[in-house]
């Protein structure tokens, strides 16, 4: 891996070159943006790190660039003040160096330079600026950190810019940066038809350079995710988890034009966006708009990964960047969390002659239900059922879909409870068809038997059998299972075979 390339041509190595080397460690980094900076703090360099410390101030550095040519001062003003926050809880934290990246505001004005020394002499931070294309570059990187297999075109809007890169089998190919940020908007003279000419012939420009053959694009930046929250608002949607949301073509053109029909105030009051967000969003939402119209995928989905992910994942090495997120991260919180690391293991390799003919897609969630299947154990007993698929459904997890969340968060309510009748999380159920909720009820309910059948390895107190055509279900005992199975854990069993519309058999 060749670094980050700045604005001077140089190449840095993010982090240092053994920050995975040192997984434990924790990683800063700060992203100095047209309208936002914020500071997220990974705990621990690893396939799908946790975020320690994430905030976030709308500094608006890059507002009236354009007529200007200079950062805005009262920006400049919150700027500062975020900066030096953020090195001092750096230093609070141990982290060392923290790395602070900036981009289109810094990089155009003509007083970037004066900021950056500023910066440097008052906080001690040095601000690397770089280039749109690696901008693109970093955030398609980003993208892939959460989704290994993403195929398509990444759009990472800010403030002053809209970059564009093409992914594909783990990798970054063509890069584009263009001028197609709110900011910038603000100044395009012609009323409405004004802009939407300007914003198509920049799009169809971008068309050009980039190719319009990409089935799925990945919408990275903080305005696409709040027209993202608009339109779960529009649409009475039961989840409000923005990563990895998705929204057909025309549901995103139908939520601009509702955008337009409604007081930007109101929607601010029903959904939570803060002002100077909110404020940003009619003109990006006619971004959006063209980018659909000119690119036309067929899916848009929503990324909470961009830049400050894509440089951790700039070091990260090959065979780990091959791994499953979703099975990292459930291994992690097993470690931290659950009362017997390494059981989760032992218990599917319990289950899995039910689940053997399963697909991958399917057989991964298994794996993970069964290693966070202990994992609320602290909980108040009357609400583990609930906590566990609240953890899930809410949890900073990747590699994960909505469905898949609350398939998972299904499986592990059932775990600790038989019956999901009166549940307060119905609603989200809803985005489960009559199989997936059974299967999710299958699988909660064999790891509510395994679990409590045996505390070390429930492989060495029997082995089940499913035989699916003739719908039985056996379990073949050991001497030492032949103890652990009493009238709670063949109730258990009993249930689960139930589940299965199966009999149930026990040698």
């Amino acid at each position: 891996m060749s670094g980050v390339v700045i604005t001077s041509g140089e190449t840095i190595e993010p982090f240092g070159s053994s920050v995975f080397e040192r997984s434990l460690s924790r990683v800063g980094v700060v992203d100095v943006g047209s309208n936002s900076i914020r500071m997220v703090v990974f705990d621990g360099a690893a396939r799908s790190p946790a975020y320690f410390y994430n905030e976030k101030v709308m500094a608006g550095l890059g507002q009236g660039l354009v007529t200007t040519g200079h950062l805005n001062p009262k920006g400049v003003e919150r700027a500062m003040a975020a900066l030096k926050r953020f090195s001092v809880l750096a230093d609070g934290m141990g982290i060392k160096p923290l790395i602070c990246v900036a981009t289109a505001a810094v990089r155009e004005a003509k007083d970037g330079r004066a900021f950056r020394k500023a910066v440097e002499a008052e906080t001690g931070l040095k601000l690397l600026v770089i280039e749109g294309e690696e901008e693109a570059r970093l955030s398609a990187q980003g993208v892939l950190l959460g989704w290994p297999d993403a195929r398509g075109l990444v759009c990472d809007i800010g403030g002053n810019s809209l970059e564009l890169a093409v992914v594909e089998n783990g990798k970054v190919g063509r890069r584009e940066t263009s001028p197609l940020g709110p900011f910038r908007l603000q100044q395009i003279e012609g009323g409405k038809a004004g802009l939407r000419e300007h914003i198509k012939s920049v799009m169809d420009g971008l068309v050009e350079k980039i190719g319009a053959d990409h089935e799925q694009i990945y919408l990275v930046g903080g305005s696409w995710r709040a027209i993202a929250r608009l339109d779960m608002e529009r649409a009475n949607y039961p989840m409000t988890v923005l990563h990895e949301y998705r929204m057909s073509p025309d549901a995103a053109l139908e939520t601009v034009k509702w955008i337009g029909e409604n007081d930007l105030m109101a929607l601010k009051a029903q959904t939570g966006i803060s002002t100077s967000r909110i404020e940003l969003v009619p003109l990006a939402s006619q971004v959006l708009r063209q980018l659909v119209l000119s690119f036309q995928p067929k899916s848009l989905a929503i990324s909470s990964y961009g830049i400050r992910e894509g440089l951790l994942y700039e070091k990260m090495p090959a065979s780990l960047r091959k791994r499953d997120p979703l099975i990292e991260a459930a291994r992690f919180t097993e470690r931290q969390m659950a009362r017997m690391p390494g059981f989760g293991k032992k218990l599917y390799q319990f289950l899995l002659p039910i689940f053997a003919n399963e697909p991958p897609e399917q057989d991964r969630l298994i794996r993970a239900a069964c290693l966070l299947h202990d994992t609320a154990w602290r909980t108040h007993p009357d609400y583990r059922a609930d906590a566990c698929f609240d953890n899930v459904t809410r949890a900073n997890m990747a590699a994960l879909s909505h469905p898949e969340r609350v398939f998972l968060g299904l499986a592990l309510l059932h775990r600790y409870r038989n019956s999901r009748a009166a549940s307060p999380m119905a609603a989200l159920f809803t985005l489960l068809n009559e199989t997936e909720l059974t299967k999710a009820e299958i699988l909660g309910k064999a790891m509510r038997f395994g679990a409590m059948f045996s505390v070390r390895d429930p492989g060495e107190a029997g082995a089940l059998k499913y035989f699916p055509e003739e719908k039985r279900l056996e379990l073949h005992l050991t001497k030492t299972g032949r103890a652990l199975m009493g009238e709670v854990a063949e109730a258990r069993l009993r249930s689960l075979a139930s589940s299965l519309g199966a009999e149930v058999a026990i040698f």
